[in-house]
């Protein structure tokens, strides 16, 4: 049975809305994305980027700034690369309370840019084409987060064509020049850098390891904005902020946990029927 996909929306309606652009652990809290923050051209049928901020307080004056701005529609969109739930539930939660107040019926939470299953096919196609080995790099966050990054480079080299496919984290271990070095010793007669990030492969150089550049041109990151965006202004139109589901996004992250005898697990999530119906991947 095929998929249920969101319904078209117009991209005059698209470019009304302005967008927010929350970052964690993945975009260095939204600085590697400051070359998207800029007004839409005339004409331009992308929604104007309005800013990038960290889940908080920095977020909130953020949207308080966005919805000041003018009298059309607000995105934020969670920009992790699906390793970061944490994020998609610091955001909704940074929203909570505009959605009740001055940001009513104009606010709306988007899906995740991106789910673990987009980025293996996109590490997949920045890796480079020739031999070697693909280092996998990216910000250290919690263990749990770099964990999943272990699973998706094993996948990433499971429906890849590369032998080795190795994992660094910049500030954590191993760190790039450990990764390199094993790589080395795996028997790998050359590395390529590869974020999983939206910075950059390598903040600082290592020796004889090649950069592979960014993991997603700017291009292609407004693209998956846009997407993002279109899909939360359909549900909007419904009256959907989709900041319930996202106050879910970290359950089942992190250690197991356990109810007792009649004890129930209430999701805040649970009646997003129509969003879960609607939403589809990029």
């Amino acid at each position: 049975m095929a998929r249920p996909q969101a319904a078209a929306v117009p991209a005059t309606v698209t470019a009304a809305a302005t967008v927010v652009l929350a970052g964690g652990h993945e975009s260095d809290g939204g600085r590697d994305l400051t070359a998207l923050v800029a007004s839409a051209p005339a004409g331009a049928v992308a929604p104007a980027v309005h800013a990038a901020a960290p889940a908080g307080r920095p977020l909130t004056e953020a949207v308080r700034s966005a919805l000041a701005a003018g009298d059309g529609p607000v995105c934020v969109v969670p920009m992790t690369l699906g390793r970061d739930p944490r994020l998609v539930a610091d955001t909704a939660r940074a929203l909570r309370w505009l959605a009740a107040g001055e940001g009513r019926g104009r606010l709306a939470l988007t899906a995740p840019f991106a789910a673990a299953e987009h980025l293996i096919g996109w590490l997949r196609a920045a890796a480079p084409a020739q031999g070697g080995a693909v280092l996998v790099t990216a910000p250290a966050a919690d263990p749990f987060e770099d964990a999943e990054l272990f699973r998706i480079a094993r996948l990433a080299r499971q429906h890849g064509h590369h032998r080795w496919v190795e994992v660094a984290f910049e500030g954590g271990d191993p760190d790039p020049a450990e990764g390199a070095e094993r790589c080395r010793l795996l028997g790998a007669p050359e590395v390529t850098a590869v974020p999983a990030s939206f910075g950059p492969a390598l903040r600082t150089p290592v020796p004889g390891v090649r950069d592979g550049g960014p993991l997603l041109r700017p291009s292609a990151i407004a693209g998956v904005v846009a997407a993002r965006t279109a899909a939360a202004l359909h549900l909007l139109g419904h009256g959907e902020d989709g900041i319930l589901a996202g106050l879910d996004a970290e359950h089942g992250h992190g250690y197991a946990h356990s109810h007792g005898p009649g004890e129930a697990h209430h999701h805040h999530g649970r009646d997003q029927s129509h969003a879960q119906r609607h939403v589809h991947s990029h």
